[in-house]
């Protein structure tokens, strides 16, 4: 396995379509899985597409950290490095909520982005198998964001409020934004 290099906000990769994966099992996909999540882990990262990695594929890699869920009853479980393969994106109408992101593109920032608060979501991993379900909460958001580098689309493109778009430090020091697994 090894880590990749990430492409960075402004890089051209970042800003196109990306193309089905024509073959999910070939040996190709799956050493690229291994070496995106191998890259998001190095990077702490709770999500990677393969744009970000130069790689203009429909494919991502994310997880879903305990520390990540909230309060709320329609917020899904945590679940461990996954792999969606073209992917299949439904917002589900309704419970739009500002969430706070960041991305290992755009390195040191982080926003309050509109999303939907539910989505379903499909697709196949590595063996050919289906993925997805009916998600909420940090799990619909990290899923939304990486489908979203699949089209081209960064999370600056998606802000309403710029007054919630900073440096990760001075939204911590000001007591805007608590990075997970901070003392609330």
């Amino acid at each position: 396995m090894a880590i990749l290099k990430i492409a960075r906000m402004g890089h051209p990769v970042l800003l196109q379509r990306a193309e089905p994966v024509a073959d999910p099992t070939a040996p190709e996909i799956r050493r690229l899985v291994a070496d995106m999540i191998e890259t998001m882990e190095d990077a702490q990262g709770a999500g990677l597409a393969a744009p970000q990695v130069h790689v203009p594929l429909r494919l991502f890699v994310f997880r879903v950290n305990p520390d990540r869920k909230s309060d709320d009853p329609l917020d899904t479980a945590v679940m461990p490095n996954g792999v969606v393969i073209n992917p299949i994106l439904e917002l589900i109408e309704g419970d739009i909520r500002p969430r706070w992101e960041g991305c290992l593109s755009i390195p040191g920032l982080r926003a309050a982005v509109p999303r939907p608060w539910r989505i379903r979501y499909s697709g196949v991993d590595c063996d050919g198998s289906p993925v997805g379900g009916e998600v909420a909460g940090f799990h619909a958001g990290v899923v939304q964001h990486e489908y979203d580098h699949l089209d081209g689309i960064l999370y600056p493109m998606r802000m309403t409020d710029f007054t919630k778009f900073g440096f990760n430090e001075e939204l911590s020091r000001a007591g805007t934004w608590t990075p997970p697994g901070a003392p609330r």
